[in-house]
C-alpha cells in the first residue's frame, strides 16, 4: 500500500481510507482524531473524537461537554479500521501529540501537528518516532528563523521591569498554551510575586494547576489597583477598551513572529518577546534528519524554503496542501 493510499487531503482535511477517520478535520466528521487543542486542530460537531486525555479535557472547556457525540482516550496502540494508530508527545502545548498510522502492511506515517524541539515546562517533551513518512508542519520554515533562548528572553522582560517600575508590563500571550508557558518561564526567571491575568485566561490557566504545572499566584486583571507589575492577557484585548484601565503600559507581546520586527511595529509593541511553541529552521530540519523518513511532507506554513532544503538533502518531499487551516496566534 502507497503512502497517499493511507492518507491523502480532502475538502474536509487529512482522510484515512484504511482507518476511516480524518486527522485534525476542519469541518464535522464523523471520526476524528486530534493532535492538539488548539482552535485551528481542535474543531466541535465531530461524531466521535480520539485524542489524549488532556486534549479532550481542553476542548470540553473551550467548545462544551457536547463537543462530540463520543470520545475516546488514546492510551496506547490502537486498532482503527484496518489500522494501528499511536499517540506521541509533540512538545507544543498540554497535551499535544503526534499521531502514528500504519495499516498491516503498509508504511508507517507520522502526523506531527505542531511541535516544538525546545524544553517547555508545561507539556512533555517531544518524542522522536522513527517512521517512513514524515509530516512535518513549517510555520518557521525558512533559515531565517532562528528562535532565542526562552531564558534570555526573560531576561529581557526582567530588565524591562526593572528599568520601567512605575508602567505596568502588558503581554500578549495566545490563550491556550503560549499564556501559562510564559507564566511557567516567568516563574524560573524569578517572578515571584501575583501576575495578573486576563478573564479569558482563568479556566485554562486553573487546568493547568489541576494538572500538576506550578504557576504560582495568578490574580484577576480586573481587580482594582491590580498589585501586580506583570499582566498577561490574549491581543485581542489589546484592540478593546479594557487595556485602557493601564495608565501608561509597557506592551508586550510573546511570539515566534516578534522576530520579525515590522510585525511588532505593526500591532504597536513596544517589547517583543521572541518565544515559539513551534519549532525553527534548525530544529524541523535537525528532526528530519534524526527521523531519517524515506519522504518528507510539508504543510502549514513556508513549505518551498524546507522543500528546497530536503531535495538539496536527497530526501524526497512534497506539499501537503490542506485548505482551510488557518494557524491561531503563535
Amino acid at each position: 500500500m502507497r503512502a497517499d493510499q493511507i492518507l491523502h487531503p480532502t475538502e474536509a482535511g487529512l482522510y484515512c481510507p484504511p482507518g476511516d477517520f480524518f486527522i485534525d478535520p476542519i469541518r464535522p466528521v464523523p471520526r476524528a482524531l486530534i493532535t492538539h487543542g488548539h482552535g485551528d486542530h481542535a474543531r466541535a460537531g465531530h461524531g466521535a473524537v480520539m485524542a489524549t486525555r488532556q486534549t479532550l479535557d481542553i476542548m470540553a472547556i473551550r467548545y462544551g461537554t457536547d463537543f462530540a457525540r463520543t470520545r475516546q482516550v488514546a492510551e496506547g496502540p490502537l486498532r482503527v479500521g484496518d489500522t494501528q494508530v499511536s499517540f506521541h508527545p509533540a512538545g507544543h502545548i498540554l497535551g499535544s501529540a503526534q499521531i502514528a498510522v500504519q495499516p498491516g502492511a503498509g508504511p508507517k506515517i507520522v502526523v506531527s501537528g505542531d511541535y516544538c524541539r525546545r524544553a517547555n515546562p508545561v507539556c512533555a517533551p517531544f518524542e522522536p518516532v522513527p517512521c517512513d513518512v514524515f509530516v512535518t508542519e513549517a510555520t518557521f520554515g525558512l533559515p531565517v528563523f532562528r528562535h532565542p533562548d526562552p531564558a534570555q528572553e526573560m531576561a529581557r522582560l526582567l530588565a524591562s521591569m526593572a528599568e520601567f517600575p512605575d508602567r505596568p508590563h502588558l503581554i500578549g500571550a495566545y490563550a491556550l498554551g503560549k499564556a501559562q508557558r510564559l507564566i511557567a518561564l516567568a516563574r524560573a526567571a524569578g517572578i515571584d510575586g501575583p501576575i495578573a491575568i486576563h478573564g479569558a485566561l482563568q479556566r485554562l490557566c486553573d487546568y493547568h494547576i489541576e494538572q500538576g504545572i506550578a504557576l504560582g499566584a495568578l490574580i484577576p486583571a480586573t481587580a482594582e489597583d491590580v498589585p501586580a507589575h506583570l499582566v498577561i492577557a490574549p491581543p485581542s484585548a489589546f484592540a478593546s477598551p479594557w487595556v485602557q484601565r493601564f495608565r501608561d503600559p509597557v506592551i508586550g507581546f510573546a511570539s515566534g513572529w516578534m522576530q520579525v520586527r515590522a510585525r511588532a511595529r505593526q500591532r504597536g509593541v513596544e517589547l517583543p518577546l521572541v518565544v515559539s511553541d513551534h519549532v525553527d529552521w534548525p530544529q524541523v530540519t535537525a528532526t528530519i534528519r534524526e527521523l531519517s523518513p524515506s519522504e518528507v511532507w510539508i504543510t502549514h506554513g513556508a513549505e518551498e524554503g524546507l522543500l528546497r532544503w530536503c531535495e538539496l538533502q536527497g530526501i524526497p518531499a512534497r506539499p501537503l496542501r490542506l485548505v482551510g487551516y488557518e494557524d491561531e496566534p503563535e
